[in-house]
């Protein structure tokens, strides 16, 4: 399921800290993914067994001289929209500002729930001084010190309680491919054609989120969920900032996915907002397939011309190169087909699992080959190999000494695992275990 949590609130009043907090000291983070606004961040946590993105919103501003207020205005009113669950961050040192009026006012209208959060209550005299935020309207208080974590806890277990349970559905076990990008990379135009044609034999399926479109593709022998994030209609009351409203939505198909394929447009390249989004894929351990839109426009092609632009995307997206790429036209129907080939590779190889005998007969020489480097005189023995019962690739080699295995053998490692049994496109990890 997709959960998203959204902090909002006027500058200063420590959503960064707070963000920080929910994700960076959870166990469960994997990675924080600067976006492409400003002041936009998004992050992965994990409270009492429940998985949600955080979002970060820029502080909100009215009335001010900053050149970015009305953008800013613009994200908040999108997060308070796409959002499961709003923490409204207020300020106990300010009290109540007018800035903190209009965003409670947005607030008040947005249907959603809302947890109204006091912020910078460190000792007991302010914690006296919070009172007058319930004249906003909002429901009860959280009395929290984001810098301290006092109080987070308690936040955190109201808001899971919110938030979907991560309940998969059991009945449809079938591939999920989501279909993201930027936007006019071309999303709509392959959805479109491979939709087209064969409508009738495809079947509607309710989608999970009200913004993503969930299909029954079956044709040419093919059988797939097709996550669709083009074809969104768009907020009649929002004016909407493209770019933040492209990531929002590709949280959603992301998270609900088994892999990615990410639209690229040719004229472009990978840009700032392409490896956003590639890194949001990475950072829920999808598969993923970048899929090189409007190859025909490529004048003068030749063979040197795909490899040079492959060689290019590669150089972006290090260290994760090991990347399928396929270049298409969505509009001339070209190479439609591979995409999703290679999309059903890359998922058999996520779904893969390697026999215990089989790794250590495989890894077990390599390491006393090429074993870890001593540290301060201690050398580290791996005894064992086996693949864990995880969603994706995970791998744990048994040690003595696994503090002493540092990331570039762990690298090593996983580049083996890679090389020796195709985990082209799907996300792979090593963990030493003390044995």
């Amino acid at each position: 399921m997709n959960n998203i949590v959204a902090i909002v609130g006027r500058p200063n009043v420590g959503k960064s800290t707070l963000f920080n907090r929910l994700t960076e000291t959870r166990k469960a983070i994997v990675d924080e993914v600067a976006g492409v606004t400003r002041d936009r961040h998004y992050g992965k946590s994990v409270w009492n067994g429940v998985d949600f993105s955080v979002i970060d919103t820029g502080g909100y501003v009215k009335g001010s001289d900053d050149i970015f207020e009305a953008e800013i205005r613009k994200q908040v009113k999108l997060a308070i929209d796409e959002a499961q669950v709003i923490l409204f961050l207020v300020d106990v040192v300010d009290g109540i500002t007018p800035m903190d009026d209009e965003v409670a006012k947005l607030l008040r209208k947005a249907n959603k729930k809302v947890l109204l959060v006091v912020n910078k209550v460190d000792n007991i005299e302010r914690a006296s001084m919070t009172g007058e935020f319930y004249a906003l309207g909002l429901g009860d208080l959280y009395i929290i010190a984001s810098t301290s974590g006092a109080g987070t806890g308690e936040l955190l277990d109201e808001l899971v309680k919110h938030l979907s349970k991560d309940e998969k559905i059991e009945e449809n076990k079938l591939p999920r491919f989501a279909i993201v990008g930027r936007p006019n990379a071309g999303k709509s135009s392959l959805v479109n054609a491979l939709l087209g044609k064969e409508r009738n034999i495809v079947t509607e399926i309710a989608g999970t989120t009200r913004d993503t479109i969930n299909t029954h593709y079956t044709s040419f022998g093919h059988d797939f969920i097709l996550i669709d994030t083009a074809g969104i209609r768009k907020k009649a009351k929002v004016k909407e900032d493209i770019e933040f409203y492209s990531v929002m939505r590709s949280i959603r198909a992301i998270e609900d996915s088994d892999v990615c394929v990410l639209m690229v447009d040719a004229a472009h390249g990978v840009e700032a907002q392409d490896l956003s989004i590639f890194h949001l894929i990475q950072t829920n351990h999808k598969g993923v397939v970048i899929a090189v839109n409007k190859w025909d426009l490529v004048e003068n092609k030749d063979t040197m011309t795909t490899k040079k632009f492959e060689e290019e995307i590669r150089s972006k997206l290090a260290p994760f190169k090991d990347v399928p790429i396929v270049f298409i036209s969505a509009l001339e129907k070209q190479r439609l087909l591979k995409v999703v080939e290679v999309a059903e590779q890359v998922h058999e190889s996520r779904s893969r699992r390697i026999p215990t005998s089989k790794l250590n007969e495989e890894f077990l020489p390599l390491i006393e080959n090429y074993p870890p480097p001593a540290v301060k005189g201690k050398y580290v023995k791996i005894k064992y190999v086996t693949q864990l019962k995880t969603s994706f690739p995970c791998f744990a080699f048994f040690c003595n000494l696994p503090q002493y295995v540092d990331e570039s053998y762990k690298r090593f490692l996983e580049n083996k695992l890679r090389e020796r049994f195709d985990f082209t496109g799907v996300p792979v990890q090593v963990f030493m275990r003390k044995k």
